[in-house]
């Protein structure tokens, strides 16, 4: 069983506002960290667009991504499962 199987086994799923400081502050429980956060998606779509150059080489023009299935978000630090803590994050990322 995986880390991630395992994490998704131990917590519920509930959304959760933290309580840091400042107020809103996102820190990882189990290590404290409040610094480096990992998002993974557990399924990707990338779209580049090309344009051939005269010399048979490509250039990329414009990309897109498009991200579907279940989003979590784990402390960059220790590993822990920070996904009740995922809509504050999307919230927050400017």
């Amino acid at each position: 069983m995986t880390q991630l199987e395992n994490n998704k086994k131990r917590q519920p799923r509930t959304v959760r506002r933290p309580v840091g400081e400042p107020l809103g502050k996102i820190v990882c429980p189990r290590c404290g960290n409040s610094a480096h956060f990992v998002e993974q998606l557990e399924s990707v779509l990338v779209s580049t667009v090309y344009r051939q150059n005269l010399d048979g080489s490509f250039t990329p023009v414009e990309q897109r991504s498009e991200a579907e299935g279940e989003r979590t978000l784990f402390c960059g630090e220790c590993g822990y499962d920070m996904t009740p803590f995922h809509e504050h994050f999307q919230d927050m990322s400017f």
